[in-house]
C-alpha cells in the first residue's frame, strides 16, 4: 500500500523595507528615499500585487553608535512603525501589516490598544513582532537607568503578552448590541473590565477597544536560545529563523514544532520564517556576478570592521579589511565599542575561534568573512532557479516561507514579483488570488475563540 503524498505547502511570503542594517544600499544611484511614505507604499503595493501575505517593518529605538558617532549605514528619520502601518492600511486591501514593537520599553495597555486599533482600521490585517531588550544604551531613551537584566527580558515579555491577550479578550465577541429601539449599546455592561497581576505588571481597569476582527493580531517572535524557542512555541503564531541552509534549518523547524506540540498546540501552529534576499540574472553566472558586486557594496571595508567589532569589542580600525582576521582576542568585559547594535550573544571566544577556522579553510580576508557570516539566506540565479530553491526549501520543511527584502529600495521587489511569483503560482505553491479576509485567514492560523458570553475573570495571574 503506497504512502499518501504529502500535501503541497503554500509558500508564505513577507516583504520588508530594510534600513536598520547594512543590507540596504541607500547610496545606490537607483535607490529612492528611505523615509518617504511613497517608498513604503510602493513596496507594500508591489507585495500585494505579488499576493504576499504581509508587509513587515522593523524598528530601531536608538541610532547605533561607534565610539559616540552614528553609523553611516543607518537611516536617520525613519518613520515610527504604527503610524506607517496605519497609513499603509489605507492603500492596501489584503496585505497583512506587521510591525516590530518592543515589550521592554512599552506598556501592555497602550500597545494592546494601538494594535487592536490597527486591526480594526485594516479589517483584520495587523501583526506584532514581539522583541525584547536588555540594552541600557537603548533603554536610556525611555527611563532613568534604562536597564532590564538580561534574564528578566523573557519574563517581562511573557507577562506582557499574557496581559495584552487578557485585554484583547476582555470584550466578548457579542458585547456590542447597538439596539436602537431599546436604546442599549452594550449587551455586556462589564465589557472591557480586566485585572492582571504578576512580577512585572499589576494593572486593573477597563479596556476601551472592542474585540478586533482577528481577536488577537498575529504574533511573531525571534529567538534561537532555548528560552526564546519556548517563548515562541508557547505564545507565537510565527518565529523568525536565522538558519540559511536546509541542513541547519530543518532541525530548527522540527524543534519548534515539537516544542509547540508538547505545549498542547496542534502541529503546524507556529510558522517558521527566515529572512532572505534574492539576486536574479538571465543566466546563473550573471546572477552570481551581480550578487558578488552587491555584497561588496553592502559590506565595505568600514562596514566589515564594524560588524566584527560587535563581536571582538575592540577597535579594529588598524586592521586591513582585505587582510587576515585580527590576531587579538575579544574583550567582552571592556567598554562597548559598538552601542545599540544587536550583538551575538554566544561566547565571543568560541565564535572568533570558529571564524578563524573558517577563514583559514576558505582563504577569507576580514571583509570576505564578514560578507559570509553576516549574510542572510540568499537565492541567487535565474528566476526558475530561485523559484525552485524557495519551493524546495519550504516543501522539505526548512521553513514555511520567507521574509524577502532587496538591497534596492523601493523598486527591488518588483523584479521578484514580475519574474519569480508567476513561477511559484504555476506550480501551485503560491496563491493566485487572496481567499481569506484577515491575515490569520491567509496564513492558515485559527482565530482565538472567546465565547460570546465570556466575562473577564476578576484577576489573572501570570
Amino acid at each position: 500500500m503506497s504512502t499518501p503524498a504529502k500535501p503541497r505547502k503554500q509558500v508564505i511570503l513577507g516583504a520588508y523595507v530594510g534600513g536598520v542594517n547594512h543590507h540596504t544600499l541607500w547610496s545606490d544611484p537607483a535607490a529612492g528615499s528611505q523615509i518617504a511614505f511613497s517608498t513604503f507604499r510602493h513596496v507594500a503595493q508591489t507585495a500585494e500585487r505579488g499576493r504576499f501575505d504581509f508587509f513587515f517593518l522593523a524598528e530601531g529605538l536608538a541610532l547605533r553608535e561607534r565610539q559616540g558617532r552614528i553609523f553611516d549605514q543607518d537611516i536617520v528619520g525613519r518613520p515610527d512603525t504604527l503610524p506607517m502601518l496605519a497609513a499603509l492600511a489605507a492603500v492596501t486591501e489584503h496585505l497583512g501589516l506587521v510591525g516590530t514593537l518592543n515589550a521592554t520599553f512599552n506598556e501592555p495597555y497602550e500597545l494592546a490598544r494601538q494594535l487592536a486599533s490597527l486591526d480594526h482600521l485594516s479589517g483584520g490585517r495587523a501583526g506584532w513582532n514581539v522583541v525584547t531588550s536588555f540594552d541600557a544604551f537603548t533603554g536610556r531613551n525611555f527611563r532613568r537607568g534604562g536597564f532590564l537584566a538580561r534574564e528578566q527580558r523573557y519574563e517581562r515579555a511573557g507577562e506582557f503578552l499574557a496581559a495584552v491577550r487578557r485585554l484583547w479578550d476582555s470584550w466578548p465577541a457579542d458585547a456590542i448590541a447597538a439596539d436602537r429601539d431599546g436604546g442599549s449599546f452594550l449587551r455586556h455592561p462589564d465589557a472591557g473590565s480586566f485585572a492582571f497581576s504578576g512580577q512585572q505588571f499589576d494593572i486593573q481597569g477597563r479596556f476601551t477597544t472592542p474585540r478586533s476582527p482577528q481577536g488577537h493580531p498575529v504574533i511573531l517572535q525571534a529567538g534561537v536560545s532555548p528560552q526564546g524557542r519556548d517563548f515562541a512555541a508557547g505564545g507565537a503564531d510565527a518565529i523568525f529563523s536565522p538558519y540559511r541552509t536546509l541542513a541547519e534549518a530543518q532541525p530548527f523547524y522540527r524543534d519548534i514544532q515539537a516544542r509547540a506540540t508538547r505545549l498542547g498546540r496542534p502541529p503546524g501552529s507556529v510558522k517558521v520564517l527566515p529572512s532572505a534576499s534574492f539576486v536574479l540574472g538571465d543566466t546563473e553566472a550573471e546572477a552570481v556576478e551581480r550578487h558578488r558586486d552587491i555584497a561588496r557594496r553592502q559590506v565595505t571595508g568600514q562596514t566589515a570592521q564594524i560588524l566584527l567589532e560587535s563581536v571582538w569589542n575592540r577597535d579594529l580600525s588598524g586592521y586591513d579589511p582585505e587582510g587576515p582576521l585580527p590576531d587579538i582576542d575579544p574583550d567582552p568585559a571592556g567598554p562597548r565599542v559598538i552601542q545599540g547594535r544587536a550583538v551575538l550573544h554566544q561566547d565571543p571566544f568560541a565564535t572568533v575561534a570558529e571564524w578563524r577556522e573558517l577563514a583559514a579553510a576558505r582563504g577569507y580576508s576580514l571583509r570576505e568573512l564578514a560578507i559570509h557570516v553576516f549574510g542572510r539566506t540568499e537565492f541567487v540565479g535565474t528566476p526558475t532557479q530561485v523559484a525552485d530553491r524557495i519551493d524546495a526549501f519550504v516543501q522539505q520543511d526548512g521553513s514555511d516561507g520567507f521574509i524577502l527584502g532587496s538591497h534596492l529600495v523601493p523598486s527591488g521587489l518588483d523584479e521578484f514579483v514580475d519574474k519569480v511569483v508567476p513561477l511559484l503560482q504555476e506550480r501551485g505553491s503560491l496563491r493566485a488570488e487572496y481567499e481569506g479576509h484577515t491575515l490569520r485567514d491567509n496564513l492558515g492560523i485559527p482565530t482565538p475563540t472567546v465565547h460570546a458570553s465570556a466575562a473577564s475573570p476578576p484577576l489573572a495571574r501570570a
